[in-house]
């Protein structure tokens, strides 16, 4: 990971945009189709600063500016800049983040009146990505959100970019690249879009693969920071990395679990979703969200202890009806219900969460990631729900010399109960349908 020569100190710079109709125009509209009316200025504001604390940055202050519009020329207006000017002084600051998207024009602006470097958003979400992406696939897809976005804001910025040095909003592309005209990014983004279709190829042929023996696949998906690489690393036992830091996972992590009916799946850690995730994003990272498009099964882990837990969970809704997975089986599991004080009612938590009381959430299972609590309830319920490789009991004959399909079974299928008669053995078993095939010669009776 790359490292900063120093910590940078931001402010931090939020609007609220107080004419209703007006904030559902122009580029300040959440890329998901949620309006930020989801959540109030200062909760967006909050989590502007984990993130900016995520890479790198520490907040000396937080302004956020009320208007019935967005100013075209600055976004937060002539008076809130001057304003702004001062606090940069005072604070020794070195940038300004700005929690909306910022047109080119607003950018070059801001940078020429506080002679700082300017941030939006979106350029601070890109950042982190471009931290965090260890795989090669990943590289390439922050690349080419990185250059969709800079490609707009390019004219009057050779200056700027020319001075870059590293620091925060300086990673991705290579300085060499930055400068280039706008006929060398073009060329660019196709190479890196052949790439990427090599890459989606592959996946392709690996899914067929995978396919080809019914292991069912299961995609964790969620709200960034709410325990998903925990929950992950509990269900798998694999070392992903789990920590409080947004966007600790980046790359997708597939393993393989075994079912309590011995049926065997595959379980895919995807990155987190945010408020606002930038349409560059979406669009770029589309192969590896293919990962829960392709799922039989999403597990939507929420941080059911969080405040904002109902706007999370809704936005998460919008960014899988965004990508085409809205209809994909779901499984809501509740998790770090242990951080809930006295006993909470996990059905009255998940309707809290989904913002309908009246609904009986069948589906919602309550757990705690860290401590294990409710793992057994959440395999048993993802036995149930999934549709693929369907599980049935069947009585089985061997002989003596049946050896290797003996051991298929037991592999394989949950053993409920073994009668010997002299050089035969009846078993009776709940077994996958892709088994009870494999065995069909030796199967005596289904239900």
């Amino acid at each position: 990971m790359p490292q900063l020569p120093s910590e940078e100190t931001a402010i931090l710079v939020g609007l609220h945009v107080t004419t209703l109709n007006s904030s559902r125009r122009g580029p300040q509209r959440a890329s998901s189709g949620i309006d930020t009316e989801l959540s109030t200025p200062e909760e967006s504001v909050q989590e502007l600063e984990a993130l900016a604390a995520t890479a790198g940055a520490r907040t000396a202050e937080t302004v956020i500016q009320s208007r019935p519009r967005p100013d075209a020329a600055t976004l937060i207006g002539s008076g809130k800049v001057d304003e702004l000017k001062a606090k940069i002084h005072f604070h020794e600051a070195t940038m300004v983040i700005f929690d909306r998207e910022l047109t080119p024009t607003q950018q070059r602006n801001l940078e020429r009146t506080l002679d700082v470097k300017i941030l939006d958003r979106t350029q601070l979400i890109l950042d982190i990505f471009a931290r965090r992406a260890r795989t090669r696939e990943g590289q390439l897809q922050v690349e080419l959100a990185q250059l969709n976005y800079l490609l707009p804001r390019l004219t009057g910025r050779g200056i700027t970019l020319s001075r870059q040095a590293g620091g925060i909003g300086a990673r991705g592309p290579g300085e060499t690249q930055l400068e280039t005209d706008r006929r060398g990014i073009h060329h660019r983004i196709q190479m890196i879009g052949k790439d990427l279709e090599r890459v989606r190829s592959g996946r392709t042929t690996q899914r067929r693969q995978r396919q080809a023996v019914p292991l069912a696949t299961i995609a964790l998906v969620g709200y960034t920071n709410a325990g998903k690489s925990t929950l992950f690393n509990r269900l798998t036992g694999a070392g992903v990395v789990a920590d409080a830091r947004m966007f600790a996972t980046l790359d997708p992590t597939v393993r393989q679990i075994t079912l309590p009916s011995r049926r065997r799946a595959l379980v895919s850690d995807t990155v987190g979703f945010i408020r606002n995730l930038p349409t560059t994003l979406v669009k770029a990272f589309r192969t590896t969200l293919e990962e829960v498009i392709e799922a039989e099964l999403l597990l939507h882990v929420v941080d059911a202890s969080s405040s904002e837990v109902a706007q999370h969970t809704a936005q998460v809704m919008a960014t899988l009806t965004e990508i085409g997975a809205e209809e994909t089986p779901q499984i809501l599991v509740l998790n770090k219900m242990d951080l809930i004080p006295g006993e909470p009612d996990p059905a009255a938590v998940a309707r809290r969460i989904l913002g309908d009381p009246e609904r009986q959430p069948a589906g919602a299972v309550a757990v705690s990631a860290k401590t294990g609590e409710g793992f057994e309830t959440l395999l048993r319920r993802i036995d149930e729900t999934l549709g693929v490789d369907p599980v049935s009991p069947c009585l089985f004959r061997f002989s003596a010399s049946d050896g290797g399909p003996l051991h298929l079974l037991h592999e394989y299928a949950r053993v409920e109960s073994k009668k010997y008669s002299g050089d035969v053995l009846e078993v009776e078993a709940l077994v996958p349908e892709s088994i009870r095939r494999r065995l069909e010669k030796y199967l005596v009776r289904t239900p």
